[in-house]
């Protein structure tokens, strides 16, 4: 088994319409996406190879596309996807692990956001 490394994207902010209510989708909300990729070293970081690693722009580009594409019910759906997707794009990920906030939960109260956690081995 070969040594790994981590990327972290933190707070990766985007418009959306996800969620169960109709308001939701006709308003729209900031999701914030937080995505820990544990990464199959490789030759990478011995050649300083970007071509070898996983380009984080590219990374940020493919959440980007799930998050502000077609409407999801559940945010761990959402979640979900973006760990496939990414394990997929990048075959050097061994896990991701992805998480979404939604500040502007639809909850009978006050609080900072509700977030979710999903994680996918590839």
């Amino acid at each position: 088994m070969s040594a790994t490394y981590t990327i972290t994207l933190k707070n990766c902010a985007f418009f959306a319409r996800h969620g169960v209510l109709d308001e939701e989708e006709f308003l729209g909300q900031r999701f914030f996406v937080d995505a820990e990729l544990e990464v199959d070293q490789g030759n990478a970081l011995v050649d300083d190879s970007i071509d070898d690693t996983v380009h984080y722009g590219i990374v940020f580009t493919e959440i980007e596309r799930i998050v502000t594409g077609r409407r999801r019910y559940l945010i761990e759906a959402l979640a979900l996807e973006v760990a496939k997707t990414l394990c997929v794009r990048f075959p050097q990920i061994r896990r991701a692990k992805i998480s979404v906030r939604k500040p502007n939960a639809p909850v009978p109260g006050v609080l900072d956001y509700v977030a979710v956690t999903v994680e996918h081995v590839a």
